[in-house]
């Protein structure tokens, strides 16, 4: 199933027009429609991309795929908003190929085990570990959206195929990305102490 997904993936690819500009609501119709994995693996990938407002928007989205999540809900109507965001010609083929290669090795790597950690009653916790990573994404740090990105790809990934071991790797991915904020907030405070000798209106203040 994965290897025909990323076929179909490479081949609209490749059938691309410079002029091509796939939306949001494009790419959930190649997959598994609006499943919340499905939704949730698209949504943390673009938010990869350098496409401008799209980490903000999207992390509303993660919000709602995480609202969905908790409430137990399988498939989640997107907003048009969201549908409407839109890649440019070079960025769409680029996600086309990368999607393709994500299913890939998903197909080849990710297997049904560890089943407790893909057990319906640890959907609520992950459903707040989404939500812990749509914050993360939603906060302006150079790079501060790749790993929590990663992590929740995983998640979805996991999900698709009753992985626990991915999900696993999700835990770890995102652990990765909580000490990454913890390590820029560190530094932030330093350079505001080092700072604040130097302005005299805080000091008044």
């Amino acid at each position: 199933m994965s290897q025909q997904m990323a076929g179909h993936l490479r081949a609209r690819a490749a059938q691309a027009s410079d002029a091509c500009r796939l939306t949001l609501a494009e790419l959930l119709t190649l997959p598994d429609s609006q499943s919340l994995p499905s939704v949730l693996l698209l949504s943390a990938a673009l938010t990869m991309l350098p496409v401008a407002g799209a980490g903000t928007v999207l992390s509303f989205l993660l919000w709602w795929v995480a609202w969905a999540w908790w409430h137990g809900h399988e498939r989640l109507p997107v907003p048009p908003r969201a549908l409407a965001l839109s890649l440019s010609p070079r960025w769409s083929r680029r996600c086309l190929h990368g999607l393709a290669w994500v299913f890939e090795q998903a197909d080849r790597c990710l297997k049904p085990r560890w089943a407790m950690w893909t057990h319906q009653r640890t959907q609520p916790w992950w459903a707040l570990w989404v939500s812990l990573m749509a914050a993360l994404i939603f906060l302006p740090l150079p790079l501060g959206n790749v790993l929590p990105a990663l992590s929740l790809m995983l998640v979805a990934l996991g999900w698709m195929f009753r992985d626990g071991l991915a999900l696993a790797l999700a835990g770890a991915t995102g652990v990765a990305a909580l000490a990454y904020v913890v390590v820029w907030w560190e530094l932030l405070l330093g350079l505001l102490a080092a700072a604040l000798p130097h302005l005299p209106w805080l000091q008044a203040a």
